[in-house]
């Protein structure tokens, strides 16, 4: 009997692993075909760099979070550019249509220095820039405005800062239990990546939104999409690590937060569950 489940299992099981990625609906195909890609050590970097405001100076650079894409902006984007000349946004290294290499030691030191990067691809390598970051975007943030404070050759001039629900405290976060086994589950997390699947990511990522604000089926079938594009799925546990990451330089990123001159602002979602009231913001004032 266990011979016959096991013959069985072994085709679907096989079948399950090769289920292609999920289509490219049209707004997620409109937007990539909108952007533009750079190369950065050989790897191939998604962005987007869009002309608004005519004859203002400002420009705005927009981090997004984990483990989606800066297609999280896209609600925002018109807005933006009412209000700034230049609105750039890019998919970090490992994630959206970005190169998403394997085996890679990913990390928020390298994020950092592709953003650096994509700025001197753009020639705005000496403009002050406004960053708004989210989530995993918040810790990139906080590392370049480490480099900026401590006038590191070939880093940001930031002229203002907004963070937006990320966990800027270590001891105040609190990983999804699916991300605590993909961060540390040693040999277990390759397969989990493996069986991963919409249903799992959807189940799991809907709670972190408000109860009013949580994305449509077709939204969360967007994000999943730019997971599973590159095979993006099989590099969760390695992007994950930034969690140890940020634990390691607590010092260095919350440090770089504690004695700034230029203006920074904070938007907190205060339902969050992964960086809960009151603890966090008490922490932050």
């Amino acid at each position: 009997w266990w011979v016959q489940v096991g013959l069985l299992a072994v085709p679907l099981l096989a079948a399950y692993l090769h289920i292609p990625p999920p289509q490219l609906s049209p707004a997620l195909h409109s937007w990539k075909s909108s952007g533009k890609f750079f190369t950065y050590k050989g790897l191939r970097i998604f962005y987007q760099d869009s002309v608004g405001v005519v004859g203002s100076p400002e420009i705005v650079v927009l981090l997004h979070g984990f483990p989606t894409s800066s297609y999280d902006w896209y609600k925002i984007w018109e807005g933006l550019t009412l209000r700034f000349h230049r609105v750039i946004a890019l998919d970090f290294l490992g994630f959206g249509f970005s190169d998403k290499p394997r085996p890679h030691h990913y990390s928020i030191f390298e994020q950092a220095s592709i953003v650096e990067a994509l700025l001197r691809h753009l020639g705005l390598q000496n403009r002050r820039i406004n960053l708004l970051s989210h989530d995993y975007g918040d810790i990139v943030a906080q590392e370049l405005l480490y480099r900026f404070k401590q006038n590191r050759s070939g880093r940001l001039t930031i002229k203002s800062l907004c963070l937006s629900n990320g966990g800027i405290f270590p001891e105040t976060h609190r990983p999804l239990l699916l991300q605590k086994l993909l961060k540390d589950g040693g040999m277990l997390s390759p397969i989990l990546t493996r069986l991963m699947n919409f249903f799992v990511f959807s189940r799991g990522l809907t709670p972190v939104f408000g109860p009013y604000t949580r994305p449509s089926e077709s939204e969360l079938w967007d994000m999943w999409a730019g997971i599973r594009n590159n095979d993006g799925n099989l590099v969760i546990d390695s992007l994950l690590q930034y969690i140890n990451q940020r634990k390691k330089f607590r010092r260095r990123w919350v440090g770089a937060l504690a004695s700034v001159t230029i203006p920074i602002h904070f938007i907190y979602g205060p339902l969050d569950p992964v960086n809960p009231y009151p603890e966090f913001l008490e922490l932050y004032r």
